[in-house]
């Protein structure tokens, strides 16, 4: 049992035992940092019992739960606050058990499969800034959940076809003149994207000639020769028209060769890939059954919808009337698809919240389609990423390229390494794998660190900061734990009888890994753990600072001080791993 259950069980013993409660529900917390104490039990919900003053009926709990608890030395009140402060003993018990444990967390998934997919890029375009966020979030909340005992499924879901991705390949066709990856020194999904936005700056000079030829705005984008050309050759490619087939598979390989750079720079893995050209047609398999059930309606024009006015929703197309399909229609069969695969439990999708919507109609469809695991939908949302120059737009090209910032952080972490001159000794491989190590790392905790599903500011230079809630931060106090281990000799025991203030924290921080983590999945919430990884390293750098490690007073206090140097250095390493972040040995 837990010192928190323990606490809650006799502080509910003691309110039966003085006020005849019946079945009281016990919660504390912890003592605030301004008070002398461990937990807090709060009294003032109590006081209809006890018919007596808060602080009175505080001291009262407390006398009798000091008595009955050798865990607890000492209390003390502050109005309606009854403070307990644990022993010595209870701390150094603590810290053995944390020696010996080895990073335990609580299995809470057991027997539990999970999909996590994340990714999902278009083949028209490299990833860009969002991409970084989407990626990191969804590796991150893989591997959380790996730790707590779910199996997990990587899944990644290319967007592969579709309008957007004709746009790139008619831009090609016209103004190409044969460029290629090879031929140009450009990587492939930058060349792709370099066309997408090519389609879009011819696009708009064609909809304003015929805007001033006296067409509506709206006509005009109908009508423009180009949009014609792309929704022509999007029938094409549904129709399997070899030479449309043809292009958009040398297009869409010249853009994996490139993500999977930019994947493997990025640290990030998938188990199962899918592709929407090979889903969509289950898809449109499932709309067909969904009107002979009816499920699904069809307009006059034939394209197909389904009625979600009775769940508080509008009518959703899930067909084109010419019989192509939509986004939601290949989200279907991708959903069925995966189910097939894996029966999994849960089935997350990182998808930004501008797709809030989205989601809700898929597991809607598959609700009214009587699928199994439609209540196994869940969106795991995220807000957009600004920058401080303003709103990244993808057709425009004014987006901040995953591989340019990936390339600037890795430059800073070089440059402010450099400069703190801590380098010597180590070769150029050393170095080059230290730089990316500490500027990959800064990237992925700067956007790990906030709630998901909060819209973000992204600053590089703020990223990559040593000071601050940054990765590099919690990277730097891991070093120091590891200069520690690497200047000692193996310790195995050591036998103190007072702990210090600095150390009775860090025990009570490493005591708490476990329950973090846990709670990380069940909120799929990784800045729950990025948080507690800065709060332990600014834990382990005070105490670092205000007590002698290697030459304390006594070799059990050394031995003691070590131990709980590489449990808190374990304890970083292990946290940052889930966050998908490396730890350098120096910096």
């Amino acid at each position: 049992m837990s010192i928190i259950a323990k606490l809650c069980t006799e502080i509910e013993s003691v309110l039966i035992t003085l006020y005849g409660i019946e079945k009281p529900k016990v919660e504390i917390e912890q003592t605030n940092e301004k008070f002398d104490g461990d937990f807090t039990f709060v009294v003032f919900p109590y006081l209809r019992y006890s018919r007596k003053k808060p602080e009175d009926t505080a001291s009262e709990i407390g006398h009798l739960i000091t008595d009955q608890l050798d865990e607890i030395e000492q209390f003390n009140v502050v109005k309606g606050f009854l403070n307990l402060k644990l022993s010595n003993t209870f701390w150094i018990e603590k810290a053995a058990h944390l020696f010996e444990s080895n990073l335990d967390i609580p299995s809470i998934g057991s027997g539990k499969t999970v999909v996590v997919e994340y990714s999902s890029p278009n083949t028209n375009k490299p990833l860009h800034l969002g991409h970084i966020r989407n990626n990191v979030l969804g590796f991150s909340i893989s591997k959380i959940l790996e730790a707590n005992g779910f199996k997990v499924i990587k899944n990644n879901l290319i967007n592969d076809r579709g309008i957007h991705i004709c746009k790139s390949m008619v831009a090609w066709q016209k103004f190409g003149e044969g460029e290629t990856p090879e031929n140009s020194g450009i990587k492939g999904d930058h060349l792709v994207g370099k066309y997408y936005v090519e389609f879009d700056k011819a696009y708009k000079v064609e909809v304003k000639g015929l805007v001033n030829n006296g067409l509506s705005e709206e006509d005009a984008k109908e009508e423009a020769p180009l949009m014609k050309e792309t929704r022509a050759m999007l029938k094409d490619w549904e129709d399997g028209n070899q030479k449309v087939l043809d292009l958009w598979k040398e297009m869409n390989g010249w853009v994996y060769v490139g993500f999977d750079k930019t994947y493997g720079r990025l640290g990030v893995s998938f188990d199962k890939i899918y592709h929407e050209s090979e889903t969509y047609l289950l898809g449109k398999k499932i709309v067909n059954q969904g009107l002979e059930t009816g499920a699904f309606y069809k307009k006059e024009d034939g394209s197909v919808w389904i009625d979600l006015t009775d769940e508080g929703l509008d009518h959703k197309i899930l067909q084109r009337a010419d019989g192509t399909s939509v986004y939601i229609t290949q989200d279907i069969g991708t959903a069925i698809l995966k189910y097939q695969d894996f029966k999994m439990d849960k089935s997350i999708y990182v998808v930004g919240n501008e797709q809030d919507y989205h989601f809700k109609v898929l597991a809607l469809i598959l609700k009214r389609l009587d699928e199994p695991h439609a209540d196994a939908v869940y969106h795991m949302s995220y807000g957009m990423v600004d920058l401080p120059e303003g709103k990244m737009k993808s057709r425009e090209g004014t987006v901040v390229d995953a591989d340019d910032l990936m390339e600037e952080v890795v430059s800073e972490a070089k440059k402010q390494t450099e400069e703190l001159g801590k380098t010597e000794g180590m070769n150029e491989d050393e170095l080059n794998t230290l730089y990316e190590t500490i500027g990959i790392g800064a990237l992925k905790y700067f956007l790990l660190r906030v709630d998901a599903k909060k819209r973000m500011l992204f600053d590089p230079n703020e990223s990559i900061q040593l000071s601050g809630d940054t990765g590099p931060f919690v990277q730097y106090a891991y070093t120091r734990t590891s200069s520690i281990i690497e200047a000692t000799d193996k310790v195995e025991d050591a036998e103190v009888e007072t702990l210090n203030t600095e150390e009775k924290e860090l025990i009570k921080q490493l005591s708490d890994y476990g329950k973090v983590v846990n709670k990380c999945a069940q909120d799929y919430n990784p800045s729950i753990l990025s948080s507690y990884c800065y709060d332990l390293a600014k834990s382990y750098n005070k105490f670092y600072h205000n007590h002698s490690i290697l030459a304390a007073e006594d070799e059990n206090t050394i031995n003691f001080r070590v131990l709980l140097t590489k449990q808190t250095g374990e304890t970083l390493k292990h946290g940052f791993s889930l966050l998908g972040i490396s730890m350098p040995e120096r910096m």
